[in-house]
């Protein structure tokens, strides 16, 4: 089964770790992605620019409409995923508890692929 993994962090509280912090949580990213690609479960990965950079388009009155920005206002943004092959949800979640981020308030959602 594929799942993926949709990592959220607060722009700020990134921005607010020390540069050795950040140093540190991106090589340990590195190091479960190795990991994962050696395992054969690594499909793709990418971090995602600031929510500053995104658009937001939706359907206003039958017409669309363009919006900067994310969605909606929260206090995470979507900052990156991961495409993983696992045996089920059991296994994807335990992938996702190595996310390096979550231990400073980062958040990890799992999502079943569709096949």
């Amino acid at each position: 089964m594929r799942f993926l993994l949709l990592c959220y962090f607060g722009e700020k509280a990134w921005e607010a770790l020390p540069d050795l912090q950040r140093d540190q949580i991106m090589r340990e990213y590195g190091g479960l992605l190795q990991s994962l690609h050696t395992s054969g479960r690594h499909l793709a990965s990418a971090q995602l620019k600031a929510a500053s950079t995104a658009a937001t388009v939706r359907s206003k009155g039958g017409k669309a409409t363009i919006t900067d920005g994310p969605f909606a206002e929260t206090k995470e943004q979507l900052g990156g995923y991961h495409l993983i092959e696992c045996e089920g949800l059991n296994e994807a979640i335990s992938i996702a508890k190595r996310i390096p981020t979550i231990p400073f308030g980062g958040v990890v959602e799992v999502r079943a692929v569709e096949p």
